[in-house]
Order: structure tokens, then C-alpha cells, then sequence
């Protein structure tokens, strides 16, 4: 065998090994259900799950007004920049961990008052529309 069929089989396993580790691995977004079903309720606060990966999901949260609140963001194999959460009316701005569980802590929020998260880049983003 030449270098050039070498090289070529060592890529294409590799290609090959990334493709199936990437398949096997749980995505932050499957387990999570839609809005109005990410708000959990638990000793008088509520908590917000968002799953970070490719994206945040749900992109539209509906939560109660006038509670503390948490918002629970969950990775899973994430590498992507939903990894790098900036939600500015907080100066929050985290690297979220490949895989676990951030939680950023919220004051009561007014009624009507829309919380915004990104990524560092602006691609992916969600809202909690507080109610």
C-alpha cells in the first residue's frame, strides 16, 4: 500500500468513527417536551428546562410572573456556540459544559417582560415570556 491509500483509510475511519459517536450520543433536545410542559413547579419556584445542542429547545417558554425562578440549561455532546449562552438583561455569559446541567438563578420577573438567550454568535436563540 501506498501513502496516499493509507492516508485515505485512516480518514475515512476516523470520518466514520465521528459519524457513529455522534449518532450514539443522546441529544440535549430529543428528551425535552414543548412549551408549557418545560416549567416545572417545585417548593414555590419554578423551573425552566432548556436543552442546549445545534440550538436551544423549546425557543418559546411561557412562565409565571412574580416567582423566583430558575432556568435549568441541559448539554449533551454540545461543542456547537449553543454551548456559549449569553442572556445580556442579566450580563450573563457562561461556556456551558460539552455534557451536564447550568443553572442561572432569576429574580421575580414583571408580567410582559420577554428574557433573551443566544449564543456568542447570535445564531441560535430562545425566549421565557414571563405571564
Amino acid at each position: 500500500m501506498n501513502s496516499t491509500t493509507v492516508s485515505i483509510l485512516v480518514a475515512a475511519l476516523i470520518i466514520g468513527g465521528a459519524i457513529m459517536f455522534s449518532r450514539n450520543q443522546p441529544s440535549a433536545n430529543t428528551p425535552l417536551p414543548r412549551d408549557g410542559q418545560n416549567v416545572l413547579m417545585v417548593d414555590g419556584k419554578q423551573i425552566i428546562e432548556i436543552g442546549a445542542k445545534g440550538g436551544y429547545a423549546p425557543r418559546m417558554t411561557t412562565a409565571a410572573a412574580g416567582m423566583p425562578t430558575t432556568i435549568r440549561v441541559r448539554t449533551s455532546g454540545t461543542f456547537d456556540c449553543s454551548s456559549a449562552l449569553v442572556i445580556p438583561s442579566i450580563n450573563y455569559r457562561k461556556n456551558l459544559p460539552p455534557s451536564g446541567t447550568a443553572e442561572i438563578e432569576l429574580p421575580p420577573q414583571k408580567s410582559g417582560y420577554v428574557l433573551k438567550g443566544l449564543c456568542s454568535m447570535g445564531m441560535y436563540n430562545f425566549q421565557v415570556r414571563f405571564q
